[in-house]
C-alpha cells in the first residue's frame, strides 16, 4: 500500500519541486540581471564578446557603440542558458542583444541603429554622461575650420 502511495503522489512532489526550482532560478537571474543594469550606465547583452561577435545584429551594436566611444558592459547569453533567456523575460523583449541605458531597456539592433542615425543616441547618453566621439570629432573639425 505504501508503494502505490508512493508511485501516485511522486510525480506529484517531483514536478512541483523541479517547478519550484525553476522559480527560484528565474528570481535569482532576474535579481542578477536587475543588479547589472542598475549598476552599469551602459550594458550589453549580446551573443559573443565585443571582440568576437557571434551573429550580426550583435556586431552591429558593438560597431555603433565603437563610433561613439562608449564605455559599456557586456554580456555574452551564449555562454549562460539561465541569462539568454532570463534576459528575454527581464525586458520581455524576444530577441538579443539587448542595450540598457542607465537602467532602462533602450532595445536592440534596429532601435540602435535608428538612433544612431537620428542623432538620438547621442542625446540619450548625454543624459547619462557620456559624450559621444562623433559629437567630439564634429567638435573638433569646427575648431579646424575657424
Amino acid at each position: 500500500m505504501n508503494s502505490i502511495i508512493r508511485r501516485s503522489f511522486y510525480p506529484l512532489y517531483n514536478n512541483t519541486f523541479k517547478l519550484t526550482r525553476r522559480l527560484l532560478a528565474d528570481a535569482t537571474i532576474n535579481e542578477k540581471i536587475d543588479k547589472i543594469v542598475k549598476e552599469n550606465k551602459v550594458v550589453v547583452f549580446m551573443k559573443g564578446v565585443p571582440d568576437a561577435p557571434r551573429c550580426g545584429f550583435s556586431n552591429a551594436v558593438v560597431q555603433i557603440m565603437r563610433m561613439h566611444a562608449v564605455p559599456y558592459e557586456s554580456h555574452d547569453v551564449l555562454a549562460d542558458e539561465n541569462l539568454r533567456q532570463g534576459i528575454k523575460d527581464y525586458s520581455n523583449w524576444p530577441t538579443i542583444p539587448q542595450v540598457f541605458i542607465n537602467g532602462e531597456f533602450v532595445g536592440g539592433c534596429d532601435i540602435m541603429l535608428q538612433m544612431h542615425q537620428s542623432g538620438e543616441l547621442v542625446e540619450e547618453l548625454k543624459k547619462v554622461g557620456i559624450k559621444s566621439a562623433l559629437l567630439t570629432a564634429e567638435e573638433s573639425k569646427k575648431e579646424e575650420n575657424k
